[in-house]
């Protein structure tokens, strides 16, 4: 058995921590089963989102580190729901590339606007210079 003297401050930065994205995570899936989607689905737009072109569903897979077969399900989810469009290849008439519509990015926008609120909601109860420490020392306790 440890006795650190931290170990009761790190176990309640660790309770604290998990009581956060517990909640922030609850928060989500009300919001996302609102607009029809799932995490999964979410993170899938996320990182086709950040990515500068279409992409292969390998890359996808890649960068999502999961099964290319996982991402075809997740891309047909998502050409259903009317969020992402299948596109030929111009370099690979085998291939095809996966590009966000206007409608995924909508979605996109939708859920971070959603999101950014509640994350607002949950530090109104800070003043605005506690709001500004607890930012900077995550980002610390993040580089760490």
């Amino acid at each position: 058995m440890s006795t650190h003297p931290t170990d009761g401050v790190s176990g309640e930065f660790l309770d604290l921590l998990y009581g956060v994205l517990h909640s922030v995570r609850r928060e989500t899936a009300v919001l996302l089963r609102s607009v029809g989607t799932t995490p999964g689905q979410l993170r899938f737009l996320r990182t086709l989102a950040r990515c500068d072109s279409p992409q292969r569903l390998g890359e996808i897979a890649e960068r999502l580190d999961v099964a290319p077969r996982s991402v075809t399900s997740k891309v047909d989810q998502a050409e259903a729901d009317g969020h992402v469009r299948r596109i030929p290849d111009p370099t690979d008439r085998r291939a095809t590339l996966i590009e966000l519509t206007d409608g995924g990015r909508d979605l996109l926008a939708a859920v971070a606007v959603q999101q950014h609120q509640g994350a607002a909601e949950r530090l109104s109860v800070l003043s605005d210079a506690d709001r500004t420490t607890l930012v900077e020392l995550l980002r610390r306790v993040n580089e760490a």
